[in-house]
């Protein structure tokens, strides 16, 4: 009988230690995985999901993300809100930043390119074939990103300017808060047709590309990113733009219809 209490015990023993020490491992599992925050153009909402999803199956690290306008994200950045790493969709904000010394320079690269098209309902009526035709009297509405601070309703005014047509479209635009405002708009045919990023156009869907920003008529959409310098997160921040700048993630970049710059 004794012998048997003694065995007993001796297991309980065991089983406490064996339960214990998962627990710390656990504990200690949990406590090492780290996490950072990105503020990034909306248009990259789709491709750094996917990207951030698979750095933390092979780090640990979790990526966050707000995604919207540059504009707005610039704001947030000057009013001292915390994130680690801004991801643009154009020079303009981060150049902006840059001058008032909120991001680390050091980190600073330009990191994709896009394209502006010009897209429509797929059961669009309208005999739209290019942007001058969105001057023609049957379109009522078109969706362009708020200028002040969208990219994309920056790079289409540009646009428009240089055909001469900016002021007669004016009078009927609808200005979104991103660019993915706009590309709803035209999914669902709340307008007639809208201006968006050409990696914005490749996953939608009941639309039709009708034509890609004339050469010259806008400079190039150009994404920078950086470290901000505020962060506290400095060595997993570069960590993730070294990871998403690899060649593995390239391809992801690719994929979605992004130029990777190299």
């Amino acid at each position: 009988m004794k012998k048997l209490i003694l065995i007993t015990l001796i297991i309980s023993y065991l089983f406490i230690s064996c339960s214990s020490s998962n627990t710390d491992n656990n504990k200690t599992s949990s406590s090492n995985n780290k996490e950072i925050l990105v503020l990034a153009a909306a248009s990259l909402t789709d491709v750094l999901t996917e990207l951030a999803n698979n750095y933390k199956t092979e780090t640990g690290t979790i990526v966050t993300f707000s995604f919207a306008s540059s504009g707005a994200l610039q704001s947030q950045i000057e009013s001292g809100a915390p994130a680690d790493i801004f991801f643009s969709a154009a020079q303009k904000q981060m150049d902006a930043l840059q001058q008032k010394d909120l991001i680390d320079t050091n980190t600073r690269k330009d990191l994709l390119e896009n394209k502006v098209v010009l897209i429509a309902p797929s059961n669009s009526k309208l005999n739209i074939k290019s942007f001058t035709d969105i001057t023609n009297s049957d379109v009522s509405k078109v969706g362009l990103g708020e200028p002040k601070s969208v990219p994309v309703g920056q790079y289409s005014e540009e646009i428009l300017s240089n055909l001469s047509i900016l002021d007669t479209i004016k009078q009927k635009s609808v200005y979104g808060s991103d660019v993915r405002n706009v590309l709803s708009w035209v999914e669902i045919g709340e307008v007639d047709c809208g201006i968006v990023y050409a990696t914005d156009a490749k996953i939608a869907k009941n639309i039709n590309i009708i034509a890609e920003a004339p050469e010259g008529t806008h400079k190039k959409v150009i994404y920078p990113i950086a470290v901000i310098k505020s962060s506290q997160n400095k060595e997993e921040a570069l960590k993730f733009i070294d990871y998403i700048s690899s060649d593995k993630s390239i391809e992801t970049f690719k994929a979605y219809g992004f130029t990777v710059i190299q």
